[in-house]
């Protein structure tokens, strides 16, 4: 299945895109998507367990399972004042 990611500020600053289409297993979860974007961009394992993840713009827990064409996005926490 196809899915579309994005990526915020220094998450997409990491993997140098702001969004792409990745093909992922039937029935693969979040994490999953997590362990395959770790693999090809070594930081974003050290970065994941403090982004926010959405799926379909709603904020899911990553053990979400995806469907085909589901829009997940990775947003790292915003500081500031």
């Amino acid at each position: 299945m196809k899915i579309k990611v994005l990526f915020f500020a220094s998450v997409r600053d990491l993997v140098g895109d702001a969004e792409r289409v990745v093909s992922l297993e039937d029935g693969a979860t979040v994490t999953d998507l997590i362990a395959g974007l770790a693999a090809a961009h070594k930081r974003f394992i050290e970065m994941a367990p403090s982004l926010m993840v959405s799926v379909n713009q709603e904020y899911m827990p990553r053990d979400t399972v995806l469907n085909e064409g589901d829009e997940v996005a990775f947003i790292p926490p915003v500081s500031g004042g």
